[in-house]
């Protein structure tokens, strides 16, 4: 894996089925929270494995030595987690994982419930205005 870039996959079961030890556990576990939360479509765009809610709202991307757990409008979300840290362009934050980071799926699923709803009330996040 290419540092910086998860594994290269088609779809987003080959994504999971490409990673192995704490980041594929991490990664499973996170997909899951993320899919009992909210109704988003996945796909993976950019080498990373994205969650879609009317547009990006989410991506799981796995590196060398991390995971990141990325939110197309993570600053308004440092409320709720405030180790999300603010990254890039419009509203972007991430909470960078390592094998000794405590998640638990129910933080997980409480942030994208909530990054739903505010793709859900504000729109497209990456839009231009």
């Amino acid at each position: 894996m290419a540092m910086g870039m998860g594994p290269v996959a088609e779809t987003p079961d080959a994504y999971i089925a490409a990673l192995s030890g704490w980041q594929r556990d991490r990664a499973e576990m996170m997909r899951a929270a993320i899919l009992s939360a909210a109704s988003f479509e996945e796909t993976i765009k950019w080498t990373n494995l994205v969650f879609m809610a009317n547009s990006p709202c989410i991506l799981i991307r796995a590196e060398e030595q991390r995971v990141l757990l990325g939110f197309w409008r993570g600053k308004r979300l440092r409320t709720l987690e405030p180790r999300i840290k603010a990254s890039g362009k419009y509203e972007l934050g991430n909470l960078v994982l390592t094998e000794a980071t405590d998640v638990i799926a129910e933080q997980v699923a409480r942030l994208a419930a909530e990054a739903c709803r505010l793709n859900t009330e504000l729109g497209n996040p990456a839009a231009r205005t």
